[in-house]
């Protein structure tokens, strides 16, 4: 039986939940419910405001629905990508960058600056270095991101990255990218058993040279994983029936009179036993419009979608496995809700609380707990092994498949504040959905330790690779605490479906 949780958050700001029947005019005209519409395929009655949202999703407004999916261009701005592949800028006015002829851009500010030259500086002291990853010591797998800290008060010119195997008397030589906060970085793959080791070479604007000190690490690469980039998932298990599609509605500015529909990917979460609900996962940027300050409103999840017997976007919550489930709220950190996205990246995960009474309505399910009838994953709130990892999502341009990739887990080399998986290549709809480390293949389970949260676009092209936000190190287990136990009320304002907590 479900026992309550014991939040250890302190509620900084609370704001509540869903439409009243009265407020539910969408497009201009309101929605008529019938009273006999609450038991529609269903054995219990569902109140009258989720059949409202069952009646909403339509099979024209699931296709009109937008991927929401947030990428960084090379100059560290934000944008969502609409399906068209066109980019909206995202808390800014700024338009993207389109380069000529096609050519891409890298995504890291290379450094600037001569080697000397021109007037003689009176500079003589060269760049320090340090916070070298990996550290002395540390064992890496097959790939890994290799970042240091390389700082100078008259700019750095120049960075590079030199790394050699015990055993071989050859040294590889590869320039790094900078990123923000004067750290470097590059993202290697090929490493092989044994004993390595690597140094940095650093030169500043004024040609002055720092040459770090050798730090040694290993390499395991383990049992042989072949990376993925897209494919589809058919090993089913519990991560399959767990995740599903998660629909929603943000505004399309502060005035809150017109909103639009959006889709992402959401995964039913073990709440360790919490009575009288059940919580989905995903990404807090399905959950809170960080630009216009609202929560989603009509939010409706469907597990397993990909095991419908019609299509995935027809409207009919009767042909899925396990029907629809309309949550109630959604709980972020407040950190998501003050920021913009990406300055709020690292807080990009949040919850929506689905109750286990009058929330399902379609097929019938073995129980009305989401997390009995559909299973879930548990969610990992400790450092994970740099090794194999599956994200996980639903595809909006091959609906309804459950798409994944896989590949050797790094730190995002941008920021440094998120995941990353070097080649994973989903497509629009998948944010939200897992990352899993270990994955059983068999079962098709194992922990959740991040979140689908932002790719990479430079001069209008996407680039492989997709970033995930973290579990560990961060409030993740702060908010999960709070969305076991909180509470809202039932007939708030639109836009207010949910509740931002601040954490430690």
């Amino acid at each position: 039986m479900k026992s309550a949780g014991i939040s250890t958050c302190l509620w900084a700001a609370i704001s509540l939940a869903l439409l009243s029947v009265n407020a539910a005019a969408q497009d201009g005209k309101p929605i008529k419910v019938d009273s006999a519409d609450a038991v529609v395929q269903d054995r219990k009655p569902i109140k009258v405001d989720k059949v409202r949202i069952i009646k909403h999703w339509t099979k024209e407004r699931r296709a009109k629905a937008i991927p929401r999916d947030l990428v960084i261009d090379q100059r560290g701005l934000g944008y969502l990508k609409w399906p068209d592949g066109s980019l909206r800028p995202h808390g800014h006015d700024i338009s993207p960058e389109i380069t000529p002829n096609g050519h891409s851009i890298s995504p890291f500010a290379s450094g600037r600056g001569g080697r000397g030259g021109g007037k003689k500086s009176s500079d003589k002291t060269p760049p320090s270095i340090s916070n070298m990853d990996p550290a002395e010591g540390t064992t890496i797998g097959e790939s890994h991101t290799f970042e240091a800290t390389v700082t100078d008060s008259g700019g750095v010119a120049s960075v590079t990255f030199k790394i050699q195997k015990n055993d071989s008397t050859y040294v590889n030589s590869f320039p790094a990218g900078q990123s923000f906060g004067g750290v470097w970085g590059a993202n290697f793959h090929g490493f092989t058993n044994g004993g390595w080791k690597w140094w940095v070479e650093a030169q500043d604007r004024a040609g002055n040279v720092r040459i770090s000190t050798t730090v040694n690490f290993s390499v395991n690469t383990g049992p042989a994983n072949v990376p993925v980039s897209h494919d589809e998932w058919t090993a089913g298990g519990i991560i399959q029936t767990a995740s599903g599609r998660l629909y929603f509605e943000m505004p399309d500015d502060a005035t809150l009179s017109t909103w639009s529909g959006y889709v992402c990917s959401a995964t039913v979460a073990d709440d360790e036993g919490t009575a009288g609900r059940s919580l989905i996962i995903t990404a807090a940027h399905c959950v809170y419009d960080d630009v216009n300050k609202k929560f989603a409103r009509n939010a409706l999840f469907i597990p397993n979608q990909a095991g419908t017997t019609g299509r995935g976007l027809d409207g009919n919550c009767g042909n899925d496995p396990m029907g629809c489930w309309i949550p109630s709220f959604g709980v972020v950190d407040v950190r998501w809700t003050d920021e913009t996205f990406p300055d709020n990246m690292a807080w990009d995960y949040a919850f929506y609380v689905v109750p286990d009474e009058d929330a399902h309505v379609g097929t019938s399910a073995s129980s009305d707990a989401l997390d009995v009838a559909a299973q879930s994953l548990t969610l990992s709130f400790t450092q994970p092994s740099f090794d194999f990892t599956h994200a996980l999502g639903y595809s909006y341009s091959e609906d309804p498949k459950f798409m994944y990739c896989a590949d050797n887990l790094t730190n995002e080399p941008m920021y440094g504040r998120n995941w990353w998986l070097e080649i994973c290549g989903l497509t629009g709809g998948s944010s939200g959905g897992p990352w899993v480390l270990p994955m059983d293949t068999t079962s098709g389970s194992g922990p959740i330790i991040g979140i689908n949260s932002w790719g990479l676009v430079i001069g209008g092209y996407n680039l492989p690779g997709m970033a995930g936000s973290k579990l560990y190190g961060t409030s993740a287990e702060c908010v999960f605490d709070a969305a076991k136990e909180a509470v809202v009320s039932s007939s708030p304002a639109q836009g207010e479906a949910g509740v931002a907590v601040t954490c430690p």
